[in-house]
Parts: structure tokens; C-alpha cells; sequence
């Protein structure tokens, strides 16, 4: 295998021919690169780093895994999770969080996990809080960064805050209410039907969750007693 020396002195070589009509051997081209020390000419192409494109440097994490805010509708996250209802075959569940009571305040079912998923439950929460939060917070699913789901943010002056790509801590809470759903809802039943699932998230999320679940940063109150409580 050639030197990158020997590699240089051929490119020189032809540059030397090519570009100013001056003829002169590799042999001696090879001699004068090493007693002057040119630097030797690269045989493998630089590596570059990756740039962010514009888009991806706007998505900024505000949130900073800053999971207790002083008041309701202060900090909402949201996420998506799957849910199988035959072999191959999966609906979603779309879930807000208002993290200052930890309290599922908006879900959806669908059979498409897309932009109007994470809208229409945008919408259900807005209607049912009356009322929008100062920051949302999520991870960088096509389906928060598309540019309908931006603008309908921009709309309610929401600040949008986006989880450090494949870093799941960002968004911690919302993963670990996803954990305890499998573990007691999803998991333990055999769905065959998409409105099987609904009914089982009605109960899950309205009928135990909400009302019954306690939590340690809640001081052991459930999500609606923490917020029945506040000022």
C-alpha cells in the first residue's frame, strides 16, 4: 500500500503538469516534500460533525427536568404509548399531564399516532381546563415539531419545550404514569377492539387514576385532591 507521502507526491505531480505546465518526476517531487516538510496530503476524506439544521436549534428544552411548578396549568407534558389490540395490529393512547398535581387532565385513543392526535387532545385540554398552560412540554416526535401543531402553540402563546433527543428523563413524569398504566391496565388485558381500549382508559385514567392514585410528590393526596386543595 502507497504512503500518503508517495500519494502526495502523485497528486503534485499532475497538478504541477496540469495547471502550470511544469514537468517534473514524482521521484524528485517526493525528495523536496520531505526535505522541506510539506504537510503530507490526506489519502481518506475529513470527517465532518453534523450540524443542527435551523429547525432542530429552535427546539430548546425550557422545562430542564423541572417536574413541580408552583400552580395548576403552569407545566403540561404529554406523550404518546401503543397499545396492542390484535397481533401486528396497535392503536394509541395520547395523554397531557398537568405536572403540578401530576393529574391526566386530557386523553385520546386512535388508530393513528399523528399530528391530529396530539392536537385533538391539545384541544380536549384547553376546553376542559378552560384555561392553557405557560409552557408544553414533549419529546421530538414529528408529531409536536410538525408545523400545525407549532402554530396551534403559537396561537394560545404557549412556549414550547422539547425533551434532548433519546433522553426519555426529560419527560420523566409522563414516562413513568405510561409504566404504571402497562403494568396495571394495558398489560393485564387482552383488547380486540379499539373502543375496548377506551373503556379501559376511561376507567384507568377517570375512575382510579385520577381519584385514586396517590403520589409521593403530592404529599400521598391523589391528582384532584392536590388541585382541590390549591389557594
Amino acid at each position: 500500500m502507497k504512503s500518503n507521502k508517495v500519494l502526495g507526491a502523485q497528486k503534485i505531480t499532475v497538478i504541477l503538469m496540469r495547471d502550470y505546465g511544469i514537468n517534473i518526476s514524482q521521484g524528485r517531487v517526493y525528495r523536496l516534500m520531505k526535505s522541506i516538510v510539506l504537510p503530507q496530503f490526506a489519502a481518506k476524506k475529513p470527517k465532518w460533525k453534523a450540524r443542527k439544521t435551523n429547525s432542530e436549534s429552535k427546539l430548546i428544552n425550557h422545562l430542564k427536568q423541572k417536574f413541580n411548578p408552583e400552580r395548576p396549568n403552569q407545566i403540561w407534558t404529554t406523550d404518546f404509548t401503543y397499545i396492542s389490540i390484535a397481533p401486528k395490529k396497535f392503536v394509541y393512547l395520547s395523554v397531557i399531564l398537568d405536572l403540578y398535581a401530576r393529574k391526566v387532565i386530557a386523553w385520546k385513543v386512535s388508530p393513528h399516532i399523528d399530528t391530529k392526535l396530539a392536537l385533538d387532545t391539545l384541544e380536549t385540554a384547553i376546553q376542559k381546563r378552560k384555561a392553557t398552560p405557560e409552557l408544553f412540554h414533549s419529546d421530538r416526535g414529528v408529531q409536536y415539531t410538525a408545523k400545525k401543531f407549532r402554530q396551534e402553540l403559537d396561537k394560545h402563546n404557549i412556549l414550547a419545550s422539547y425533551s434532548q433527543p433519546g433522553y426519555p428523563y426529560d419527560n420523566s413524569v409522563t414516562e413513568v404514569f405510561f409504566k404504571y398504566f402497562k403494568l396495571h391496565c394495558a398489560n393485564r388485558s387482552a383488547f380486540s377492539s379499539i373502543e375496548e381500549v377506551r373503556l379501559a382508559c376511561f376507567r384507568y385514567i377517570e375512575q382510579f387514576y385520577n381519584d385514586y392514585r396517590p403520589h409521593q410528590t403530592n404529599n400521598q393526596l391523589t391528582p384532584n385532591q392536590k388541585e382541590a386543595r390549591f389557594p
